[in-house]
């Protein structure tokens, strides 16, 4: 593996801040979240952002089932020149932002497993649609910044629970993989990084339309996390009076002067199919 520096000053190249880029650097470090990901020769490979092949190269090395998704068209041609130097022509490049990426179509009859080293300023946004598309994907190594991965890891009750801790929770079973120092990236990022494994799941109960009420309770409900949910979820996007919030506080049985923060995912839900009785049936 190439240097990431290396190839950047011989194309007199730099990594984009704007776009998050920290490329990992250590081989060593690489191939230990593939190795990890337990990828055979049938697994079909998501990968965000490959930038330079770091994790694009040991991914080829167990399958040839790949799509690398890039946003910076600066860095395709360095990437398709790693792999031809080393004979890999099987790794599908598709230069676009990966928020704007159709997963149903690229996964066809198969589920994808989802790999990535995310940037930081849009990580959450993409674990947000990988919730949403999880009907096509097994499971996902993702890299986050470490803050970010300890509030995906948070429990209820604990000050880094947050709304994006609960819709992960909700959708899948995660793992923590691996701390990775700064040292490991080029340029060297200020904090360090976590690699964490997501198990995707869909509750057979729970319809689509619930689930996106689901989502909408959630947020609403964060929205002003200091407040009590009695209040936090008057308004908002759920269009809910004081009244209404009331009534349904009490059809899920919880107690009106608790916030967000202290729900767990099947208390979250109760509210939701509570809230939902009260909403106005859509023609």
């Amino acid at each position: 593996m190439t240097h990431p520096g290396q190839l950047l000053k011989q194309e007199s190249l730099y990594a984009g801040k704007e776009m998050g880029q920290n490329f990992l650097a250590c081989p060593a470090t690489a191939r230990m979240i593939v190795d990890r990901a337990c990828i055979s020769e049938d697994t079909r490979v998501l990968e965000i952002g490959p930038g330079l092949g770091a994790l694009t190269i040991p991914i080829a090395a167990k399958t040839r089932h790949v799509i690398a998704v890039e946003k910076d068209r600066r860095l395709v041609p360095l990437l398709q020149k790693e792999l031809e130097n080393r004979e890999i022509d099987w790794v599908k490049i598709v230069n676009q932002d990966f928020m704007k990426t159709d997963i149903r179509s690229l996964a066809k009859d198969n589920k994808l497993v989802v790999m990535g080293n995310l940037p930081y300023n849009i990580s959450s946004q993409i674990l947000f649609q990988l919730v949403r598309e999880r009907a096509y994907i097994e499971k996902a190594f993702l890299m986050f910044q470490k803050e970010l991965a300890d509030r995906i890891l948070a429990l209820p009750g604990k000050k880094a629970y947050s709304r994006l801790s609960a819709i992960a929770r909700y959708a899948a079973d995660i793992s923590f993989v691996a701390n990775i120092g700064p040292a490991a990236f080029f340029p060297k990022p200020v904090v360090d990084s976590t690699v964490l494994v997501f198990d995707f799941i869909a509750p057979a109960d729970v319809s689509r339309n619930t689930e996106t009420l689901l989502f909408t309770v959630i947020k609403a409900a964060f929205s002003k996390r200091r407040k009590s949910l009695k209040n936090s979820l008057v308004g908002m996007d759920l269009g809910l009076d004081k009244p209404a919030v009331a009534r349904a506080l009490a059809r899920a049985d919880i107690v009106p002067e608790r916030r967000a923060e202290t729900l767990n995912v099947a208390e979250f839900l109760s509210l939701t199919r509570a809230v939902e009785t009260l909403l106005p049936e859509k023609s």
